[in-house]
């Protein structure tokens, strides 16, 4: 893989291990890819992508999962003026022609998805 290639990974990689909008089971993904890649060769650092880019598949939230979010758990998570900002955002956003939700986490598995043709 070439450095530019692995360092755009690795820093999405990076946002995915520890954002709080990912979930358990994507930081330890993410982690395993970074412990994977560790002074590996290339077979190694194409088959962790790989590994790492299959388990990305399909898990991004949607737009219309941010939207179903922000009119339900979102207010009694962070209140409700923060979810019916929420909810204003991902609507226009959904209006705009967005497909996906566009928190850290969720950006950083879209760009990642797109990179490899997987979206």
């Amino acid at each position: 893989m070439e450095r530019e290639l692995f360092d755009y990974v690795a820093e999405r990689v990076d946002i995915l291990s520890v954002s709080n909008a990912s979930k358990q089971a994507t930081k330890e993904a993410a982690l395993a890819w970074k412990d994977a890649v560790a002074d590996a060769s290339d077979e190694v650092v194409e088959a962790a992508t790989a590994d790492l880019i299959d388990f990305l598949e399909g898990r991004p939230n949607t737009i219309d999962g941010a939207i179903a979010f922000a009119q339900g758990p979102a207010a009694e998570m962070f209140g409700k003026e923060a979810a019916d900002q929420m909810l204003a955002k991902q609507t226009k956003r959904k209006e705009q022609g967005e497909k996906y939700c566009d928190c850290e986490a969720c950006s950083a598995a879209v760009e990642l998805l797109a990179t490899f043709g997987r979206i």
